[in-house]
């Protein structure tokens, strides 16, 4: 039987979107654009801190938001099941001065992500783990010979579920869906469970 791993995206998979939620809490509409919207994660990231010093916004401030957030509305409960039944790898494209208190909630689920530069609580840049980090992973999992399993919602979740054996969009965009038709889209964490679970049995 086939050895299988199943990776996942964090925001708008598991957890609320964190930069959407900075951006309802400051007004600050211009933080509302998530990778949803924008495929290139480097001018999303610069733009973002852009208006981070215009805005003189710290990161203590950002995890002042974070810290009131919680798991998706049964995204706790599907992450349990699915650990229950094959290994689990979250690949984001978050940061671990973020991420912290939402892995907490999720009982430590093992997060691939990135990291902040910070100085005097500014954050000054950003230093990605690897470019294209989540398709690298997956293509590191095959190399070990997993069957590489993979769910998210955004644009740079496509090179993810192209590299896996199996992918699956999870309440995603319709501009998404229709740009990429080749992964099935579901839009229920019972909905997807079933899909992994009989990707899991083949």
């Amino acid at each position: 039987m086939k050895q299988s791993i199943v990776t996942l995206d964090l925001e708008g998979v598991l957890v609320p979107e964190i930069w959407i939620a900075v951006a309802e809490k400051t007004g600050i509409k211009e933080l509302q654009l998530t990778t949803r919207d924008v495929p290139d994660y480097d001018v999303l990231m610069k733009g973002r801190l852009n208006i981070l010093d215009q805005h003189g916004l710290k990161l203590s401030d950002i995890q002042s938001v974070i810290a009131t957030l919680r798991p998706l509305d049964g995204g706790k409960e599907f992450l349990d099941t699915l650990r229950s039944l094959t290994q689990v790898l979250i690949l984001s494209d978050t940061f671990e001065e973020f991420a912290k208190p939402l892995m907490q909630q999720l009982d430590w689920p093992t997060l691939f992500c990135h990291k902040l530069e910070v100085q005097n609580d500014r954050i000054v840049n950003y230093r990605l783990r690897q470019a294209n980090q989540k398709q690298k992973s997956v293509a590191a999992l095959k190399g070990l010979n997993y069957h590489v399993i993979a769910a998210g919602d955004s644009f740079n979740d496509t090179a993810m579920l192209a590299e896996a054996h199996v992918g699956y969009l999870f309440h995603s965009p319709v501009a998404i869906q229709k740009q990429f038709p080749q992964f099935k889209a579901v839009e229920s964490y019972a909905d997807l469970l079933k899909l992994i679970q009989q990707a899991l049995e083949q």
